[in-house]
């Protein structure tokens, strides 16, 4: 038998090695059924990581939410319109329609709203993986309910069945006085 393992070893090695060779020749041959290998370019390409981008949009989500952002923007503003309103003529970057400080402002507010609803949505994403392992728990919490209600019937059922001390001596106080009837009607008789 060992000298059949070897037959066998050695034919797996030969088709393994011939598959490879078959491989190998497909490859090197320009055929046109076979698609080619994916060219390596020299120019690295970035990888884009949305998670990355998720994190930082949330992070300047929750920025623009809080009342340091509030302050910063106003003090911006202020000292913006007072600049141009206060500074020497030569030294004004926007006059008083404030185009540019209009501008500023909708740039702003027009890459807040997405960044805010892009946050928005990774927050809802966690909270529904939250709520379905919530709902997990809940229900593994009733089928333990359940299960605990189902013994506490049952031992209930048990206990009822079980005699109790004092089931035992009325019924052994009962036997007794039927022994000592017997036993004055033996003595009578």
């Amino acid at each position: 038998m060992p000298r059949d393992d070897r037959k066998t070893d050695d034919r797996r090695q030969r088709g393994s090695s011939s598959a490879a060779e078959e491989r190998r020749l497909m490859r090197s041959t320009n055929r046109l059924d076979i698609p080619r290998e994916l060219r390596r370019t020299i120019a690295l390409r970035s990888a884009y990581d949305a998670d990355a981008f998720g994190r930082l949009s949330e992070r300047i989500a929750r920025f623009l939410g809080t009342g340091q952002f509030l302050v910063y923007m106003t003090a911006t503003i202020l000292f913006w319109v007072g600049w141009n309103i206060f500074a020497p003529e030569s030294l004004r970057f926007d006059q008083y329609p404030f185009i540019f400080l209009t501008l500023a402002l909708s740039l702003q507010a027009s890459y807040a709203a997405p960044l805010i609803l892009l946050a928005q949505n990774r927050q809802e994403a966690r909270d529904r993986v939250q709520y379905e392992r919530d709902r997990d728990v809940d229900a593994r919490t009733r089928a333990d309910m359940e299960f605990l209600a189902r013994e506490m019937a049952s031992l209930r059922m048990a206990v009822g069945e079980v005699a109790t001390r004092d089931f035992l001596r009325s019924e052994l106080r009962s036997l007794l006085a039927d022994l000592d009837l017997k036993s004055r009607e033996d003595d009578r008789v």
